[in-house]
């Protein structure tokens, strides 16, 4: 039976068709390749054994086709989630924490705070991060990858925590002789083979092929340097996450986080591929998806995971179009575990550390910020600021500053609408911004004046203010024309305002009139009983009409 025969609330695994099985299962096997060794990579990025990441993601993958919406989302141990993870667990188990057990607690916590968010329709919290504090964001956290993953490549490791004091210890490390050789040519080939293929052969495996090639070389050679080692074998045991009270506090606050850059990764991978897919992004139901993948991860020595954009992709080019490819994945990490635990054991790490470094400079978009540069000067300062947050203060601080500007950048444009003042240009209908119209005629004897905001406390004095300016003009006004249709609500701050502010024109001889009020709005005044003051027949249903009628005794 065809996918869109069955119920739209299914898990993306029971949308398969006999159509497309076949191919399913083929991605499945393809995207098997990016699993393994990028499981591995972001389970040691964040600061965890790298068979965790195998764990976490036959977990997810499994918890997610049986409940995500999407037929072809992929999840898993994600790059941008590894820090973040790294962030709330390392200063924790530098006290004598296990680190397993709190990545798992962290990934209950995720999946609780999703599942809440999900059955309490709270898909619109994506939209605290905007995408230019978002792009910041990414480009601080790339950065962030890059210089921590840069001492696994040269061969020796890095005592330190923050982006600067990492940096110097690895120009120390480099300095005082500590690269080993073998590793860098192995870690700095291999990354220059991922990032080539990637560039201009992007159907080609790379990451596989020099996974593949290195444990080779490792077999043959053995050069002096660190691998994997043998993984555990067998499925991953059920465990219960625990952790100390003392640190709930901490990994709430992490979780927190996690929770939100999960989100917005998830709906914004989403929305790229549903037109493909032929579906509609569900925001709620991909929160309940992916928190029901955290879940499972928790009790199974798992950590936090999201949406991969790179490995969706990457499904989707490999003829995905169900979940059946996620639990073939899923199916064949398990039997690596069961049958074949030491297939990875002389994988080098300085691999992993330019598997994460490639993973890093995807996330990084220079390009963007360039464009905001071009285009908008003041969302070029938040993407700024978002950087330098995550690059001065942390990964974790990094995504509260992010959330706090997109925030705040939504009541600077209420605290400080646009308002202009409107007249008749010649050869133009109606009446315009006499910003874009210089030459517009403005109407003798009144103002017409727009505010283009909803009227509310925290931009009620600038609309007052603004009123006030136009009342002292040289040629005083008989009547001041708010065009109200951008004004889409009035609270109770800015009612009293209006209130005030009306006695106080009428008593220089000026009567405030409003026109194209939307009717929820005017129904607001009437139940504030500001008609009281502001005259009733002061409200007109077009500029024109107001200007019609008051024309004669504003001259």
């Amino acid at each position: 039976m065809e996918s869109g025969r069955r119920p739209a609330w299914l898990g993306g695994v029971f949308q398969v068709s006999r159509k497309h099985a076949g191919r399913d299962v083929i991605a499945g096997l393809v995207l098997t390749t990016l699993l393994v060794p990028q499981g591995m990579a972001y389970a040691e990025l964040a600061g965890l054994p790298a068979i965790t990441g195998l764990y976490t993601s036959i977990l997810c993958l499994v918890a997610y086709a049986l409940i995500g919406p999407s037929k072809v989302l992929v999840l898993g141990p994600d790059s941008s989630l590894g820090p973040m993870i790294a962030a709330v667990i390392v200063p924790i188990v530098a006290s004598g924490g296990d680190a397993v057990a709190l990545a798992s607690m962290l990934a209950l916590m995720v999946g609780v705070m999703m599942t809440v968010a999900a059955v309490a329709k709270l898909g619109f919290v994506a939209d605290l991060l905007s995408h230019p504090t978002q792009l910041g964001y990414m480009n601080g956290l790339a950065l962030t990858i890059l210089i921590g993953q840069l001492p696994k490549l040269f061969g020796f490791s890095v005592d330190a925590d923050g982006l600067f004091a990492e940096a110097g210890g690895f120009l120390r490390g480099v300095a005082n002789g500590e690269t080993v050789p073998a590793a860098l040519a192995l870690g700095a080939g291999g990354l220059a083979v991922i990032l080539l293929l990637r560039r201009y052969a992007p159907k080609v495996p790379g990451i596989l092929l020099v996974v593949v090639a290195a444990i080779v070389v490792v077999t043959l050679f053995d050069p002096p340097v660190d691998v994997v080692g043998a993984l555990p074998q067998g499925f991953p045991p059920f465990t219960l996450p625990h952790a100390s009270w003392s640190d709930l506090g901490l990994l709430a606050a992490g979780a927190l986080g996690i929770t939100l850059v999960s989100v917005t990764d998830t709906i914004s991978t989403s929305s790229a591929f549903a037109a493909r897919t032929n579906q509609e992004v569900q925001g709620n139901r991909e929160m309940l998806g992916i928190g029901a993948a955290n879940l499972s991860a928790a009790f199974f020595q798992g950590f936090p995971v999201s949406t991969s954009g790179s490995r969706t992709a990457v499904a989707f080019q490999a003829g995905a179009r169900s979940q059946l490819t996620g639990l073939v994945g899923a199916a064949a990490i398990t039997l690596l575990l069961v049958f074949a635990p030491d297939l990875l054991k002389n994988l080098p790490q300085p691999i992993l550390g330019a598997v994460v470094i490639a993973a890093s400079l995807s996330l990084a978009d220079l390009p963007g910020m360039r464009r905001l540069w071009r285009q908008r000067r003041v969302e070029f300062s938040l993407a700024a600021a978002a950087f330098l947050g995550v690059a001065l203060l942390g990964v974790l601080p990094g995504i509260a500053v992010a959330v706090g500007l997109s925030v705040l950048n939504v009541f600077r444009r209420l605290w400080w609408p646009y308002r202009t003042v409107l007249g008749r240009p010649a050869g133009v209908n109606g009446y315009h911004d006499v910003r874009s119209f210089p030459d517009a005629v403005l109407e003798p004897g009144m103002v017409l004046f727009r505010f283009d905001a909803p009227l509310i406390f925290a931009n009620a004095r600038t609309f007052r203010e603004e009123v006030r300016a136009l009342a002292r003009a040289e040629q005083k006004p008989r009547y001041i024309v708010v065009a109200a249709e951008p004004i889409t609500d009035v609270d109770t701050t800015a009612a009293d305002m209006l209130e005030d502010l009306d006695e106080e024109l009428n008593q220089a001889g000026i009567s405030l009139v409003f026109a194209e009020m939307k009717d929820p709005v005017r129904e607001k005044i009437d139940r504030y009983k500001l008609t009281r003051t502001i005259d009733p027949a002061h409200f007109f249903p077009t500029v024109e009409d107001a200007v019609s009628a008051l024309r004669e005794d504003a001259r």
